[in-house]
């Protein structure tokens, strides 16, 4: 008679059926991203970010009702991101310095500059100020123009990419 084997479980579950499938028990193995170290360059990244974001909206007048300086943030921040995330994959694995740098600049500074609550606090305000045209105008462009700008953010890095290293794709 052969005895029986203890149950485990499959290699790629965890032991602890409370957790997620890529979730880790604690003291086991932290998540890169879950570091001190990660969340101070997001911080760091976020507060420059934000201070140029706010530094952009204190410079640039609105267009009648409607503050074009978030809009323009917004495409901006758009495009960027796209540039960056395109970049650094075509650079190999989130790992090491590219890690770093996509927290910083992706997450941090990009995700700082660029406001999602000041879109739909200004598309309020034009509604409360009786501007519908306006404010359909204006969330619908930024949403598209900015979906255009990450679309352009990532050829252009592509094509940085094959004109750098003369590759084909």
């Amino acid at each position: 008679m052969t005895p029986i084997a203890p149950h485990r479980p499959e290699p790629d579950l965890p032991f602890d059926p409370d957790l997620g499938p890529d979730e880790e028990p604690r003291g086991e193995h932290v998540k890169p991203h879950y570091t001190w170290r990660h969340l101070g360059l997001v911080a760091l990244g976020g507060t420059i970010g934000t201070a140029l974001r706010e530094a952009v909206t204190l410079t640039v007048p609105s267009l009648g009702a409607v503050p074009v300086a978030t809009l323009g943030i917004n495409v901006v921040g758009a495009f960027g991101l796209g540039a960056v995330l395109e970049a650094l994959t075509r650079r190999g694995d989130d790992a090491g310095s590219r890690r770093t740098l996509r927290l910083v600049f992706g997450t941090g500074l990009l995700g700082g500059f660029t406001t999602y609550s000041a879109l739909a606090l200004d598309t309020t305000v034009l509604i409360g100020d009786g501007l519908w045209g306006s404010a359909a105008l204006y969330a619908l462009a930024t949403v598209v123009v900015g979906a255009g700008a990450a679309w352009a953010g990532l050829s252009a890095a592509a094509a940085h990419h094959r004109h750098t290293t003369g590759a084909l794709a």
